[in-house]
């Protein structure tokens, strides 16, 4: 391979780029070791030669200080990749040169200091670049804010701490917190449903100080998951048997419920044990899940492939960067070349994301170098400005800060782990979250919530074909201890039964035959075992919360201090406390016809009953002659007619269409009424009336009484510390509660819902509910807290109950007979009220009011056309008035009218409308039969 180095002014990222010719240098070790290294140390003095070639003599120097474990793969690419960048950069300067001189790194991070120090003093080092943790970051820093040198720092903090540039002002990070990584790693946690997760990790001062851990706690519990347990392993180096070690620490996670591992750190050499452990113990088979950060999964590219082949089926979080770029490109195989022939003995020369972060570490200063044209690099705030203002595509990414660290979140790629290498699943990053390739701002593409899509295309350990359960699944040889409640009080929910011939015990009952059906439905096989339980169902809870059992079958309600500590399944029965007394049959009363209706009822029904015979008789008295006479007959006509529609035997005829419409609508609302209320009072006197001893919980208070319930469940308390009841005495078995209120020893009893229902199922005629139900969360199954599940037997569950099984289930054993049905309610029949009939009501009442609004229009549009006409004739006879009285006068005096019609000014007095005038005045009468009798017999003919 043959390199050729340029440089290229046109960009604004480093200045110095390389070109390769296309013949190739593997990274194995496909031949002759000597042949391989010959042509590599050929190829390195001429790329010396070169390099001296260009690199002026009297040109300014910065020095570069590097703090490094060189002893450790990250550190020896690290350390290939700041020397080329070096070399890189005095090759393309001609005014400025770079010098780098590295320090080893100790395993006491204080020593940080010193080593800072003498690079300060002693090389005078303008920059200080390294450190593999944030404590020697912070160390470095603390030393170099007095002596003004830059600190530039690759190591990841799990969080950026307060006030990081007032406390270090001179420190720059190149690398991200791992926040973001553990975010992606709750995400993972979040779309496999996985409830419990164990952590691992190194015991270093590194991991002391990140706070890695306390930060993926808070993560998964932001999505419903918790840390089962902590494994703590101290650093490899301290460990004088380290196989022997890990074993027996591995071995401990076998008992363990969780199968979720995620190795938040460690170092390459204590992974390879762990792995190695683990896998020889069964923990990398089916069902287990193993999650890998970036502390060992960015070393995948570079690490042994045995390390690699221990962890199939793994998944890995990788920092990503774009490998497709061509200078990334370029610089692999520069990389490829040098480090091969500075550590022939490693098997991998490949790099990773930290031989692209140092290298763009250096980049980073010589890109500010550049700009202050290599004289005032002597200036370290000038020097750590210019670094600070970089904004460059760098080989690991975009280098751009703000507030000291890198402006640009993280994305990483999630692999996994098959065969000797892993394929890529997809990206994750807090922007577009799940992606299936790297998102670029502004592309428009939207991310996944979850990586269900990816999913499909895992390898999980041991070849599974779906999500593993995250948990250690019961077999055969270790099966799920469940505790079942040895309480026959009510054997129908659970029924255990111990053969003393065979010494074998039987288990049934309707919650036995439920769980039965539940593992059924299971999509795995579930190998399980029940244990008899002699205790209350709260120490039962608290067994199956300590771990004494995986879970408990039985008839438990649940609740919220429950739920604190265990994990319950979806309720498969209601439940709820309530008061049962015994009944008294209530007597005949001699007022019994009046109660099937309420008093508003009567009142109402009354009051539409007069309001309907106003409107008859308003309607039809002015044309019925039925409705005419004296006001006593009317009223009573019109009152006898709307009583007599109550029994349809009403005679009187109506004529007028609106009084039709009105008795029409009136008529139903009667056969409604009569229907209802016969219904009603059959029931009155045919169905007993159950009236309670107690009325209710208040008269338990104020008297005291002794009240009965079950000692073993949570009722106890409840009515002690809820309902305030003091006198409690508990009942030991069903039976025990008739017994009980026969002798006068309880005056009530409180049961929960279910055992309510079977008990009035035996006493349907003796015993009656009466008071409130206090309701609570239901019966379910219980397991421990955070199992994975108690979700599938809830998905079960509800199978169940959509596919008919569970009312099978619930008939055979809980269903009453037809004869005590309603044995559970107050069968007293329930009252009519307004509110069942207020709508006919006002139905009947607004037709009535509409017919006799039209018929007063009508009577006044009448009225109003007579009085015209009236006026209309009065009109015309008061103008023939004088006219005749002139005559009357002409004939008096001896004269004749010439022109006067005798018989048409009679007519006109003598008409019939004429004589329907009535003045209060008789004398202003005319009559027109007294001029017959006058001495006028030539007007009048």
């Amino acid at each position: 391979m043959i390199l050729i180095l340029f440089h290229d002014t046109k960009k604004t990222g480093p200045s110095f780029h390389i070109k390769t010719m296309p013949f190739h240098l593997s990274s194995r070790k496909p031949g002759s070791k000597l042949s391989r290294l010959s042509i590599l140390v050929l190829a390195y003095f001429l790329f010396s030669f070169c390099s001296g070639l260009v690199v002026e003599a009297d040109s300014s120097v910065t020095n570069i200080g590097a703090i490094i474990d060189v002893d450790s793969r990250v550190g020896k690419e690290q350390k290939t990749a700041m020397t080329l960048a070096v070399q890189n950069f005095n090759n393309n300067s001609r005014n400025h040169r770079l010098n780098i001189y590295f320090k080893n790194t100790s395993k006491y991070p204080v020593q940080a200091v010193s080593t800072a120090k003498e690079l300060i003093g002693k090389k005078k080092v303008q920059v200080i670049i390294g450190t593999q943790t944030w404590e020697e970051a912070a160390l470095a820093a603390h030393v170099g804010k007095p002596a003004q040198v830059p600190v530039l720092s690759l190591a990841a903090p799990s969080s950026i701490p307060l006030l990081t540039q007032n406390r270090w002002p001179f420190l720059v990070q190149m690398a991200t917190d791992s926040l973001e990584q553990i975010n992606c790693i709750a995400a993972i946690v979040s779309s496999c449903h996985w409830r419990k997760v164990i952590a691992i990790h190194e015991d270093n001062s590194y991991f002391a100080d990140s706070g890695l851990l306390p930060t993926l706690s808070e993560a998964i519990q932001n999505v419903g998951a918790s840390i089962e347990y902590d494994l703590i392993l101290p650093p490899f180096s301290s460990l004088s048997d380290p196989e022997g070690f890990v074993r027996q620490e591995v071995a401990k996670l076998l008992r363990k419920q969780s199968r979720v591992f995620i190795v938040l750190h460690s170092s390459l050499t204590l992974a390879k044990h762990l792995f190695r452990e683990a896998k020889q113990i069964g923990l990398m088979g089916r069902d287990s899940v193993w999650i890998l950060t970036d502390s060992i999964s960015d070393l995948l590219d570079s690490v042994d492939p045995n390390l690699v082949s221990s962890t199939q089926g793994a998944i890995g979080i990788k920092s990503y960067y774009s490998e497709r770029n061509r200078h990334v490109l370029n610089f692999k195989d520069q990389f490829r070349m040098n480090f091969g022939l500075q550590y022939p003995d490693e098997d991998n020369w490949d790099l990773g994301i930290h031989a692209l972060k140092a290298y763009d570490s250096i980049a980073a200063i010589a890109e500010a170098v550049k700009r202050l044209g290599g004289y005032n690099t002597s200036n370290p705030k000038l020097l750590l400005n210019e670094v600070l203002s970089n904004n460059f595509a760098g080989l690991s990414g975009e280098i751009r800060f703000h507030g000291g660290e890198l402006k640009q979140k993280p994305v990483y790629k999630i692999v996994n782990i098959v065969g000797r290498s892993y394929k890529e699943l997809g990206n994750w990053s807090s922007k577009f979250n799940f992606s299936e390739r790297h998102v670029e701002e502004g592309s428009g593409v939207i991310g996944f919530d979850n990586m269900n899509n990816m999913l499909s295309l895992v390898t999980w350990p041991g070849d599974l074909d779906r999500v593993p359960k995250g948990w250690a699944v019961p077999t055969d040889i270790a099966p799920m201890r469940i505790g079942v409640p040895q309480d026959d009080s009510f054997p129908e929910f659970v029924m255990v039964k111990r053969d003393k011939k065979t010494n074998k015990t039987t288990y049934d009952g309707f919650c036995i035959d439920i769980f039965e059906e539940v593992i059924k439905i299971l999509d795995y096989p579930l190998h399980y075992e029940f244990m008899p339980f002699d205790g209350s169902f709260s120490e039962l809870v608290g067994n199956v919360s300590n771990k004494n059992f995986d879970a408990a079958v039985g008839d438990v309600t649940i609740l919220a201090e429950r739920s604190r500590i265990v994990e319950f399944t979806q309720p498969f029965r209601e439940s709820g406390v309530s008061m049962i007394v015994p009944v008294k049959i209530e007597p005949q009363m001699a007022w019994i016809f009046m109660k099937p209706f309420t008093r508003n009822l009567w009142m109402v029904t009354l009051a539409i009953l007069f309001y309907t015979s106003f409107v008859v008789w308003f309607i039809e008295h002015p044309s019925n002659e039925e409705f005419k006479g004296t006001w006593k007959h009317q009223l009573g006509t019109a009152m006898w007619f709307t009583f007599s529609s109550l029994f349809f035997a009403h005679r009187e005829e109506i004529e007028r269409k609106y009084t039709k419409l009105v008795v029409v609508i009136w008529l139903f609302v009667v056969l409604v009424l009569t229907s209802s209320y016969e219904a009603s009072l059959t029931s009155m006197l045919t169905v007993p009336r159950l009236e309670p001893t107690v009325t209710s919980i208040d008269s338990i208070r104020k008297t005291n009484a002794t009240v009965g319930c079950d000692g073993d469940s949570f009722v106890e308390d409840y009515l002690r510390n809820i309902i305030k009841l003091q006198n409690i005495k508990t009942i030991s078995s069903r039976e025990s509660y008739s017994e009980a209120f026969k002798n006068g020893s309880i005056a009530a009893a409180f049961l929960e819902l279910p055992y309510r229902k079977i008990f009035l199922k035996d006493h349907c005629k003796e015993y009656i509910v009466t008071g409130p139900t206090y309701s609570f969360g239901g019966l379910g199954f219980v397991f421990q807290k955070n199992s994975p599940i108690a979700r599938d037997a809830s998905e079960a569950i509800l199978t169940l109950m959509e596919n008919g099984k569970f009312e099978r289930l619930k008939k055979k054993w809980l269903d009453s007979p037809e004869s005590c049905s309603n044995s559970d309610a107050d069968i007293k029949t329930k009252r009519l009220s307004f509110e069942s009939f207020w709508g006919l009501y006002l139905v009947s009442a607004a037709i009535s009011t509409l017919c006799f609004l039209i018929s007063v229009l009508r009577l006044l549009k009448k009225k109003l056309k007579d009085r015209t006409e009236l006026a209309y004739d009065l009109s015309r006879t008061v103008e023939a008035v004088p006219n005749t009285i002139v005559r009357l006068g002409q004939y008096l005096h001896g004269g004749r009218p010439k022109s006067l019609r005798r018989r048409r000014s009679f007519n006109k007095w003598n008409s019939s409308k004429i004589e329907l005038i009535s003045p209060s005045d008789p004398s202003l009468i005319f009559q027109p039969s007294s001029l017959q009798n006058s001495e006028l017999p030539d007007i009048i003919e």
